[in-house]
């Protein structure tokens, strides 16, 4: 008769441990995927002082990812030329790469914004 080791739970739990840090290693190392390079084509992101603001641009509304990690949603209002998205408490509007915030009736410039970058 023969006898087989029966691991531990602390050994079991070991191995389970190193399986997911594999899975997770891995899955850092995948190129980006299709949808999160379509997102990343409608998404910018610009200097706000010295803080960065990430905006995605979608149908209808704007969502805003403020430096201080808060999310705001604005909805597009019609604009004599370029774009103009609101939510009665914040504004962004401007052309192109051209873009600009206004709260509390005080507009505050965006500044260096370019196409967000999907990280590698």
């Amino acid at each position: 008769m023969r006898h087989t080791a029966i691991p531990s739970r602390h050994q079991h739990a070991a191995v389970v441990v190193a399986a997911l840090s594999a899975l997770l290693g891995a899955s850092c190392a995948m190129p980006a995927s299709k949808d999160e390079l379509e997102t990343a084509k409608n998404t910018f992101a610009c200097l706000l002082g010295n803080d960065r603001i990430v905006i995605r641009l979608d149908v209808g509304e704007a969502r805003l990812l403020m430096p201080d990690g808060d999310r705001v949603s604005l909805y597009q209002i019609p604009a004599a030329s370029g774009v103009r998205y609101s939510n009665l408490n914040m504004e962004l509007r401007g052309k192109g790469m051209d873009l600009q915030l206004v709260r509390d009736g005080a507009v505050i410039p965006l500044n260096d914004c370019q196409p967000y970058q999907v990280p590698k």
